[in-house]
């Protein structure tokens, strides 16, 4: 990771280079959770915002957007995310004929670099109208919990009846707005709501929320720790069904959401953003 621009201080271009993209295997992250690359046990996507993005009509005259990339879980690689800013940043003085040529040019470069398709979507400021949704489902941060663990313990999670764990299936959708992991090459913490959606015995609430919070200090990409923690919660609690969704927020004008599931749960053009990002 010592060829990445993230951590160092570096130039910000002055002209459009796609080869400041940085594309980081998943291979590797998969490999130690134990994962077959060509079998994964759940389906899902990254989906990144920006809100940074600039470029120059044929007049010179700057132009500015809100983008959406989709990533799907099943591309080889993801991409640094200050690589993808460099690179954003390289579009600032390159004139471009409308809106389409910005996204076929965006579709061509983050395809490339991540091996796979990509999907793009992007929205100009002017008129722009949205609502920022709040969590749906049952916070766990109102719970009165004993936190002494901050490095990952998978060993926390439990179920409420371990006893007689599969006579009781419950459908049950939990967030907490509490997550914090550190980023793997600065140590900087990056804060996340984290949403839980499974069918299944019912998790006890209260392991879970310590299974979160022990990642306070783990040192890991966004993608990374969503799939660490879907595969933790479904090994250790064996639901049905089961989603896990991280909407982190932004850096660098910047924020990711990686969603992993056991099915096709949403249309990922309309994943929610919510108030804190």
């Amino acid at each position: 990771m010592s060829s990445f621009p993230l951590g160092k201080q570096v130039a910000y271009p002055e002209r459009y280079d796609a080869a400041l993209l940085a594309p980081i295997p998943r291979s590797s992250n998969r490999g130690a959770l134990g994962l077959d690359g060509s079998r994964l046990p759940f389906t899902g996507a990254d989906v990144w915002n920006a809100y940074e993005l600039s470029w120059l009509d044929p007049q010179g005259l700057p132009q500015v957007a809100r983008a959406r990339f989709i990533f799907p879980c099943t591309s080889p690689c993801i991409v640094e995310s200050k690589s993808l800013k460099l690179y954003l940043n390289s579009l600032n003085q390159e004139s471009f004929s409308d809106l389409d040529a910005v996204r076929d040019c965006l579709l061509r470069d983050l395809a490339s670099a991540s091996g796979g398709e990509v999907e793009v979507l992007l929205q100009r400021f002017s008129g722009m109208q949205e609502v920022l949704d709040a969590p749906t489902g049952d916070s766990l941060d109102r719970l009165d919990v004993a936190c002494s663990v901050y490095e990952v313990d998978a060993g926390l999670l439990h179920l409420a009846d371990a006893a007689a764990p599969f006579e009781e299936v419950v459908d049950e959708v939990l967030y907490t707005d509490l997550f914090r992991s550190l980023c793997p090459i600065t140590a900087q913490p990056d804060w996340a709501t984290i949403t839980v959606c499974y069918r299944g015995p019912r998790i006890d609430r209260a392991a879970l929320l310590r299974y979160l919070v022990s990642y306070r200090r783990h040192q890991d990409f966004h993608e990374n720790c969503v799939e660490r923690l879907w595969c933790d919660i479904a090994e250790r609690c064996r639901p049905q069904e089961l989603s896990v969704e991280a909407n982190f927020t932004r850096r660098g004008g910047l924020d990711i959401n990686p969603v992993r599931s056991t099915h096709e749960m949403m249309d990922y053009v309309l994943l929610p953003r919510y108030n804190r990002q």
